[in-house]
């Protein structure tokens, strides 16, 4: 009896020392999140915990207070639910991230929910809701089963209105399931609705502050999203996420030096919260770009290449494509462009997973080809993206089907206007521009590579149709506000237009946004002369 008194003494230590460990971890560092659930106090304080972590997309950090959880309480069939959950990792980026194995593993944890217990119906509901995603997961598209997801989690926050972790997690399904054709933003709209009123009541809810930002991460929404972009940082020091989803709404607004520090702080907590930091790394090095700081940015994508721990995800599978793409086309550097280094290297990224990510650098490659009017480079990056494109198709990736089309349309209206076929180039672009004005921006992305629009206002201006030109870029600017080279080129577009006031306007702007700008930096001429070169 005496040695099991000292054994279960040393068990209770251990275990309320994990769990020091886990407060401290949390409090004032997370954000207060409190999901109930059916078992003891100590797996509560560490289910708790975990979900703090998944609503600040967290995913590494998920696993251990879980295991936690269900070692100090066996009973407590949530955990296998919020493990089920997490794996799904970022609904953002559906389907792309989700698995056979993802699936199969989900359905077997939905079972272990059930097994260990489920004490109230409520949490039967909750089980109910998530296992629809799983299932029959051979036979229904990703679209049936998410749209299965929302009406399963609409259901339960319907049934518990008290409950604003239901809420909360339907409004983020909700806003993931978003249709890009939908110009009204019906789904986000709904989501923004739902999340606002939690939000004021629990302002250091992680999830409200996050879920909301990404609810108003569209041109017409984004000011809406400040407060909460604002804020999400301050609520969640500890995330590397929550540092860096604030500059998704500052770069829809255009505050270029907001996003810089976001980015900047996001990558420093990295090394604490997880390997996410490429994805910020995009955001900050289009940041750095738009305020003419050339050789910050190339310090990012230095930093980026210099990642030895590259998860195996999409989103940094785009980023470690796209930042290079970008310092070239930014400039308008052709030459760069058309040799950056083929991205699909063995040590990379298992790019057959990914080909809306390698899609940037045939992309990017492609137009410096077009501009070089080297036919032959090009023709070949076309037959790439077509391949691309046909890969996508086969991965039921629609969004990302239609986004490699746009590109492709944009690289052939682009090579024939730079080939001397001026009116059937700009046919081209214009067609390109429609089809993008149609879509929308994807969350992994600041925004596109090139807008297919800024290309057909720098095609415009070369013709000398400065007048046309003008009202291109300020179109540009109505869905990317504050973008330097578009702001550039309505510069000189109005000049030569003889608006001599909106000349002296764009002026004023480009001159303030690259008041830090690099002493001398060539790219920044470029931008001031659009790419008319």
């Amino acid at each position: 009896m005496h040695l099991h008194l000292i054994r279960t003494a040393l068990a209770t230590a251990a275990l309320c020392a994990n769990f020091s460990a886990a407060a401290h971890e949390s409090d004032g560092k997370l954000g207060s999140v409190h999901f109930k659930v059916s078992c003891n106090a100590e797996a509560q304080r560490e289910f708790d915990l975990a979900m703090a972590y998944y609503h600040s997309f967290a995913w590494e950090q998920i696993r251990a207070p879980l295991e936690r959880a269900l070692a100090a309480d066996a009973a407590c069939g949530m955990t296998h639910w919020a493990r089920a959950l997490a794996s799904l990792d970022n609904p953002f980026v559906w389907p792309g991230n989700v698995s056979a194995k993802t699936l199969t593993e989900g359905e077997a944890l939905m079972g272990q929910a059930r097994k260990a217990g489920l004490a109230t119906q409520r949490e039967r509901d909750y089980v109910d809701a998530l296992a629809v995603f799983f299932q029959d997961a051979d036979k229904l598209n990703h679209r049936t089963r998410a749209k299965a997801l929302e009406t399963g989690l609409e259901k339960v926050a319907t049934a518990y209105p008290e409950d604003s972790e239901a809420t909360i997690l339907y409004a983020l399904v909700l806003s993931a399931n978003f249709d890009p054709a939908d110009k009204q933003y019906g789904n986000q709209l709904r989501a923004a609705k739902l999340l606002e009123p939690i939000f004021a009541r629990q302002p250091e809810h992680p999830g409200a502050a996050h879920y909301l930002i990404h609810s108003y991460d569209y041109p017409p929404l984004a000011t809406q999203g400040l407060p909460a972009a604002q804020r999400y940082s301050k609520i969640a020091p500890a995330a590397s996420h929550a540092q860096h989803m604030p500059s998704h709404i500052f770069t829809r607004v255009g505050a270029w030096n907001d996003s810089v520090a976001a980015n900047k702080v996001s990558a420093q907590v990295d090394t604490a919260s997880g390997p996410n930091s490429l994805h910020a790394y995009d955001y900050l090095t289009y940041a750095h770009l738009q305020l003419g700081q050339d050789r910050a940015a190339q310090a990012v994508r230095d930093s980026a290449f210099a990642i030895s721990k590259r998860p195996d995800n999409f989103a940094a599978a785009y980023a470690y494509a796209a930042i290079p793409a970008r310092l070239a086309l930014e400039r308008g550097d052709w030459a760069t462009a058309a040799k950056l280094p083929l991205t699909p290297a063995a040590d990379a990224y298992p790019w057959s997973k990914y080909p809306q990510a390698e899609a940037s650098n045939a992309y990017a490659r492609a137009l410096g080809a077009a501009a070089l009017r080297d036919a032959a480079a090009t023709e070949t990056e076309l037959l790439r993206l077509a391949r691309l494109r046909d890969a996508a198709t086969e991965l039921k990736i629609g969004y990302w089907v239609e986004q490699i089309g746009i590109q492709i349309d944009v690289v052939r209206g682009f090579a024939a206007f730079k080939a001397g076929e001026t009116e059937v180039g700009i046919a081209g672009l214009q067609k390109a521009s429609v089809r993008e004005d149609a879509s929308e921006k994807h969350a992994v992305t600041p925004g596109p590579l090139l807008p297919a629009r800024e290309l057909l206002a720098s095609a415009l201006l070369e013709r000398g149709d400065a007048a046309g030109a003008l009202r291109e870029f300020e179109a540009v600017l109505l869905k990317e506000p504050n973008r330097l080279r578009a702001m550039a080129g309505a510069g000189v577009a109005a000049e030569r237009a003889g608006d001599a006031q909106k000349a002296s306007d764009y002026a004023d702007r480009v001159a303030r946004q690259t008041a830090q700008a690099d002493a001398g930096v060539p790219g920044l001429k470029l931008a001031q002369h659009s790419v008319t070169r």
